[in-house]
């Protein structure tokens, strides 16, 4: 299929701003650009009941996270812990509160987005380490939270897919695992040696030269590409993972690491919806202020949410 026309536009407009590529600029640069320029197509944020910064017990120190309510109602709610995206490197709560409020909104549950230490200053596997973490203190903490410890999620996109698959593989023999997850094109093999790694290497915002940054900037060396709390299309059994939303996008070099972990799961009998958006690039999960897949897909995932927790 063809480039979609609205992400052309995208690309139109990256180009014309001038923007120059994340990889180019220090990390301390690039962070800062991601926060000044993630906001622009992101949706008005949407009004909820409660939205409170919290501090979540971590292992070098609190870890920052915010917590959304989307209902009043006094019986304990479903809730999605969330790990944002950007390459173990950028991103952050307000970067991702208009989707975090627009899943919360979309989906009726509680949101507890995790700001996890970010990279370089924090190598792997601090963002594993913080993810994990923040998952069980949800967990251990659900009825102060008004939360019901059986429908506690974990989702996010891109780097944040990747931590949740990892959460998901660490937790599952715990008294309380995640009942689903919610990946938006997750990176799941740092080897970068899947085929569209090759096919959308360059032109689609999401480089192979700038995934090369992220990984040399979150890894300590070579040999963590082939740890499972990196790479978790790298874990040897499936069996007793939670059930998978998996959104892929065709003009992604991750596509097809993400379509071969959804695979290996459904394999492994878990049950999987992969939903592939085939004219859209890595990232337009967060725009969905301007296109109308992003539209499409962020009301797919919270309806996939909405189901998993006994909805509809």
């Amino acid at each position: 299929m063809a480039l979609d026309k609205e992400a052309q536009w995208v690309f139109d407009l990256i180009k014309q701003s001038g923007r120059p590529a994340l990889n180019t600029l220090s990390p301390t640069e690039a962070k800062a650009l991601f926060e000044q320029t993630a906001v622009v197509l992101a949706p008005p944020p949407a009004p909820l009941p409660k939205v409170e910064d919290i501090k979540i017990p971590g292992p070098a120190g609190d870890i920052p996270a915010r917590l959304y309510v989307a209902s009043e109602a006094k019986e304990p709610q479903p809730a999605l812990v969330f790990y944002h995206g950007g390459g173990w490197v950028i991103g952050g709560l307000n970067s991702y509160d208009a989707l975090c409020r627009a899943l919360a909104k979309k989906a009726n549950c509680t949101v507890v987005s995790v700001d996890y230490r970010l990279a370089p200053e924090h190598k792997f596997p601090a963002a594993y380490d913080d993810s994990l973490a923040a998952f069980r203190w949800v967990a251990a903490n659900a009825a102060q939270l008004n939360i019901d410890p059986a429908r506690i999620a974990v989702g996010g996109d891109s780097a944040g897919g990747n931590l949740s698959a990892c959460v998901t593989q660490a937790t599952r023999g715990d008294q309380i695992k995640a009942c689903f997850q919610m990946l938006i094109y997750p990176g799941a093999d740092m080897r970068m040696g899947h085929k569209s790694h090759v096919e959308n290497a360059e032109g689609y915002i999401l480089t192979r030269d700038l995934i090369t940054w992220f990984v040399n900037l979150y890894l300590r060396d070579e040999k963590d590409k082939s740890d499972v709390r990196a790479s978790p299309l790298l874990c040897t059994d499936y069996a007793g993972l939670p059930p998978a939303f998996v959104l892929l996008a065709g003009y992604d070099p991750l596509r097809d690491e993400g379509r071969d972990y959804a695979e290996r799961l459904n394999a492994a009998g878990v049950p999987v919806r992969i939903s592939l958006y085939p004219g859209m690039y890595h990232g337009f999960f967060n725009a969905s202020g301007a296109l109308t897949n992003s539209k499409h897909a962020v009301e797919e995932a919270a309806s996939a949410l909405r189901v998993a927790f006994g909805g509809f």
